[in-house]
């Protein structure tokens, strides 16, 4: 009986992710025969014990009373993704975060995870139990510098787990475990390519293991190397229209308040014969012949390309879509080393260490440096490069002998790009063993540290631009032919001396740091009858520091301020002011306990009935001390049939990059209106055009649009900066985590249901004194009172306070988004898993064909910005223009799902993989619901994938990604059209691998 109930219990608690990856993983937890990837072999009798992940408890029949799902090695392989938090975020409990497709303007491309969409920072990432170094100054952990070749599985819990592991497993924990023991090599290869022949992927990994000293001692280290080509955009012609910006290459004049007359702008541009107004304060551009030509108004007088060449007229301006331009893949090579090793000092003590080494540099682009953000760029009239028709105009201006400003895409330079390297190192060493009869101990050291070097390539200088403006000759001088911004054709003709002397690589470097202590103690209490009661105490120190050194010119003041003393901006156009950080550390003391009392088992309607309990106190250096707890239960009234359920509060208390980040910039995407919010003082916007426009054109005078202009005020490109800064004042939050549900395992046999489990958990999450910026577009919605927020369209409004705009011209400079205790999150859903396979001998003995499925349903997600505040409802609803820690994220759909339907045997299988996600609507349906943008359909996917055994020696795996080629669906909120992160942006692509040893 206890066999048949361990057997029930592990598949239960465990129904894995591997089912739906519709790999044999399954199998080994069911005990059915053995699967191509399993050895026949009782892995039980070597190991009574098993050690639940979410659990301080040895619970012998490996009951779990929070919802765990795994993830084996194989199916991480017949995934057919190069990436791990690609294999993960295909299921219902994860929301896409950092990916592959995130990581523009030098944001680190990191691979982060998010469960329920709670936030990266929200949850646990562990290797074998213990935590991994941080990648950022907010703690999140890039699973990119995990070695695939070490990784023999993954256990995720989708519930809290704050009061087992610590404050920050508020919405649960991703496990990550290691290979065990084994002799011998095992080598794995994996090559990837789309189906037009780019996005080219190489994953390679070689593992040694053995034993010494009579078995006492064991060994293994593996090595890995990945290689990700990148992918730009303009290989895709989705792109070709896509986040039409008015910085093109041809350069523009911005005749601010000292505007030309009306009588010049309308001769000149009747000797053009276009009779047609055209206002002074209109923004002109140059064509190569040195005629000018208006932006807006269709181009009036535009003699360049439009549909090539990178430019084109979209909404009746003329632009130059940047989705075309930017990488939007990345491009990623990592090395890897990974050794781990333990010896029987004695039969009852046992030594254990580990050390991980990673080289890991990510490439990302963005596109042409433009100028962008304050203060920019001028140009003298003495300049000599500026066209007759534009001098003409110049002289008519109230102040004909002041400079202008102009902006305009170096599209004479190489496209900015970022290389992030991170070089990461982990060692670690403890010691475990018995202490008497039925207790045990397990002390452990870590130390790791991780060197962030970004180089920004490429970067435009402003100071060394304006030198060449300036100078009399047009900076011919300084290097061969000068610069000349008017005209496409000139921009195009820098020298390659010019282009050496106006940019530079920029490095800036991170250094994160962790050391940690722990020490755990296991033991057997009384026995009620039903087995013994267990109880575990914790007792672990950690200490996190942090520094950040940017370069020279990504901070201000800097080269630029001799000729704009009043500039708060870097000094490389289109970066946002970077501050750096000293050297700043957090530590906390911790205590934990965890009971688990079993109260009946075997009796009638009661197989199994136990409670268990944890408590966690955290002494915090910034924040004081915190309490977290936790109660569950479980029931077995048949074999077959278990019911759990737990809650937990969580308390997760505030970061070093919450608490001391000084303002650093990052780009705020508005997108373009009306299709998308864009910037609401601009004239073409929703809030412009509707029914309260004279109030927002009030407003906007008081932030600072000119009068002259705010008629005509339109914004220039499709992003602003940024500012998020820390606040030593935050307080931690405190969450209420509830679980409840079942599993059904139906009884082994040869009938329909003789291989079938079902299991359905509900969760249920309140997140109260959140600790979060307000998203950038949510507080540009509420000043302009989009949503009712500012009914007075004050400036003083809280959500105006953070806007600032340039007096000269208006142009919207950056929104302030300091972190802050906001409102709360509120979430809950049912996640459901379903695994059944029946017999099919037709092509082999072994042979089985099975059908399992993992679904989420998300009842509700709701985010409370202020306390006090009415909670939004942002259930399916799409907010592409995210960032990848943003609450709410980048997607919250009702329901999603993977479905696999498939062969398997002893040597062969072969399946289809279907993943989906419900139609959502727009943000913009909460953030501005007078005004909604069309929202994102229904998404399919499927996958095809096949594996074989040759020869016993080899396993060979092949298959084809978005099967049917789908393409990609248009994202209103985002700025590149779409989410490059959450949809598949490559098309159909192959894979091919082998795997061996000897």
């Amino acid at each position: 009986m206890r066999r048949i109930g361990s057997r029930l219990a592990i598949s239960a608690s465990l129904l894995s992710f591997s089912m739906a990856l519709a790999t044999p993983a399954l199998a080994q937890n069911t005990q059915a025969p053995a699967a191509p990837d399993a050895p026949a072999e009782d892995d039980s009798a070597k190991q009574p014990v098993i050690v639940v992940t979410g659990s301080l408890i040895q619970r012998p029949n490996n009951t779990a009373v929070s919802p765990i799902v795994t993830v084996g090695e194989q199916a991480i392989k017949e995934s057919g993704t190069s990436n791990l938090e690609d294999s993960l975020n295909q299921f219902p409990s994860f929301t896409t975060a950092g990916n592959a497709a995130t990581g523009g303007q030098g944001t680190g491309g990191r691979a982060l995870v998010n469960l329920h969409g709670l936030g990266t920072n929200r949850n646990l990432v562990l290797l074998d139990g213990h935590r991994l170094p941080a990648s950022d100054v907010n703690g999140n952990v890039d699973i990119n510098i995990i070695p695939e070749a070490i990784i023999g599985g993954v256990d995720v819990i989708t519930g809290g787990a704050s009061a087992v592991y610590g404050s920050d497993a508020m919405s649960g924990v991703v496990n990550f475990k290691s290979i065990r023991a084994f002799d011998g090599v095992k080598v794995d290869l994996m090559n990837t390519i789309s189906g037009q022949g780019d996005g080219y992927k190489f994953n390679g990994s070689l593992a040694f293991g053995t034993h010494f000293a009579d078995d006492r001692g064991h060994v293994i280290a593996a090595f890995s190397y990945a290689k990700q080509d990148p992918i730009n955009g303009s290989t895709r012609p989705f792109f070709a229209d896509k986040t039409p910006s008015s910085f093109i290459g041809t350069g523009t004049y911005i005749p601010g308040t000292n505007a030309p007359s009306a009588a010049a702008e309308t001769a000149l541009f009747a000797k053009y014969g276009i009779a047609t107004p055209v206002a002074p304060t209109s923004v002109l551009g140059f064509n190569n012949d040195g005629s000018l030509f208006t932006r807006q108004l269709g181009g009036l007088n535009y003699k360049g390309p439009n549909g090539s060449s990178g430019y084109a007229i979209i909404g009746n301006n003329v632009s130059m879509p940047v989705g075309q331009q930017i990488d939007f893949i990345n491009g990623l090579k990592r090395k890897t080393a990974f050794v781990k090793a333990d010896y029987d000092l004695t039969p009852s003590l046992n030594l254990y260490g580990q050390f991980m080494y990673v080289d890991l540099t990510v490439h990302t682009a963005s596109g042409g440096s433009l100028t962008q953000f304050p203060a920019t760029t001028t140009i003298p009239v003495t300049n000599p490069f500026i066209p007759a028709d534009l001098k003409t105009l110049l002289a008519s201006r109230a102040n004909p002998g002041a400079a202008f400003s102009w902006n305009g895409r170096y599209v004479g330079v190489p496209y900015k790009n970022w290389d992030e390297n991170y070089i990461v190192q982990q060692y670690l060493a403890g010691v475990k063993g018995d202490i008497t009869s039925g207790w045990t101990f397990d002390v452990f050291a870590s130390y790791d540290e991780s060197h962030h070097q970004q180089t920004l390539h490429s970067g435009v200088l402003k100071s060394q631009v304006q030198q060449l403006l300036n100078a009399p000759d047009g900076g011919n001088s300084l290097c061969a032919g000068g610069f000349n911004p008017f005209g496409d054709a000139n921009a195009r003709s820098l020298s390659a001396a010019c282009v050496a002397f106006i940019t530079k690589d920029a490095n800036s470097t991170e250094k994160l740091g962790q050391t940690q202590v722990q020490a755990q103690v296991n033991g057997k209490l009384f026995d009620l009858g039903a087995g013994p009661a267990q109880i575990a105490f914790v007792a672990d120190y950690r200490k996190n520091t942090y520094s950040f050194a940017p370069d020279a010119d990504l901070v201000a003041p800097n080269a630029f301020n001799i000729f704009a003393p009043t500039n708060t901006a870097a000094n490389i156009e289109a970066v946002v002011n970077t501050l750096p950080v000293s050297k700043k550390s957090i530590t906390v003391k911790e205590a934990a306990a965890q009971i688990d009392i079993p109260l009946i088992a075997d009796k009638p309607f009661v197989r199994e009935l136990g409670i268990g309990g944890a408590a966690r106190v955290s002494d915090y250096s910034t924040s004081g001390s915190v309490t977290s707890f936790e109660a569950d239960a479980r029931w077995r009234p048949v074999d077959s049939l278990l019911f759990r359920g737990s809650f937990q509060r969580a308390v997760r208390a505030p970061n070093i990059g919450e608490l001391f980040s000084p303002p650093q910039g990052t780009q705020l995407v508005l997108g373009t209106p009306p299709a998308s919010l864009g910037d609401p003082c601009d004239v073409r916007s929703n809030a412009r055009t509707g029914a309260n426009g004279a109030q927002v054109a009030t407003l906007c005078q008081a932030q600072g649009v000119p009068g002259s202009l705010v008629s005509s005020y339109q914004f220039g490109t499709t992003a602003t900066g940024q500012l998020v800064t820390g606040n030593v004042g935050l307080t931690p939050e405190r969450a209420n985590t509830f679980n409840m549900g079942f599993v059904f395992n139906a009884p082994r046999g040869s009938g329909i249901l003789g291989d079938f489990t079902f299991s359905a958990d509900y969760y249920n999450i309140k997140i109260k004194n959140v600790i979060s910026t307000v998203p950038g577009l949510t507080s540009l919605s509420k000043c302009y009172n989009l949503d009712g927020s500012n009914p007075g369209y004050s400036a003083g409004s809280i959500y105006c306070a953070g806007v600032t705009r340039d007096p000269a011209t208006g142009q919207l400079l950056t929104v302030a988004t300091p972190y802050l205790n906001l409102g709360g999150l509120r979430t809950d859903g049912i996640e459901f898993q379903l695994a059944w396979s029946i017999p099919a001998p037709f092509m082999a003995r072994s042979g089985r064909v099975y059908v399992n499925s993992a679904v989420g349903y998300t009842h509700k997600f709701k985010v409370q910005l202020f306390p006090g505040a009415q909670f939004l409802d942002y259930t399916g609803i799409s907010n592409g223009g995210s960032q990848p820690s943003s609450v709410p994220p980048r997607a919250t759909p009702t329901w999603k799902g993977l479905t696999t339907l498939g062969y398997r045997s002893d040597a062969f299988g072969m399946g289809l993989r279907w993943h989906y996600q419900n139609a959502m609507r727009d943000i913009s349906a909460v953030n501005t619901p007078n005004n909604v943008a069309v929202g994102v359909a229904a998404y399919s996917l499927f996958d095809l994938f096949a594996s074989a055994k040759v020869g016993g020696k080899f396993e060979l795996r092949a298959g084809v990604n978005n099967l049917t080629d789908k393409a990609l669906p248009f994202v209103a909120s985002s700025q590149n059209g779409t989410d490059t992160a959450l949809y598949d942006p490559i098309g159909r692509s192959f894979y091919v691998g082998v795997k061996f040893g000897f």
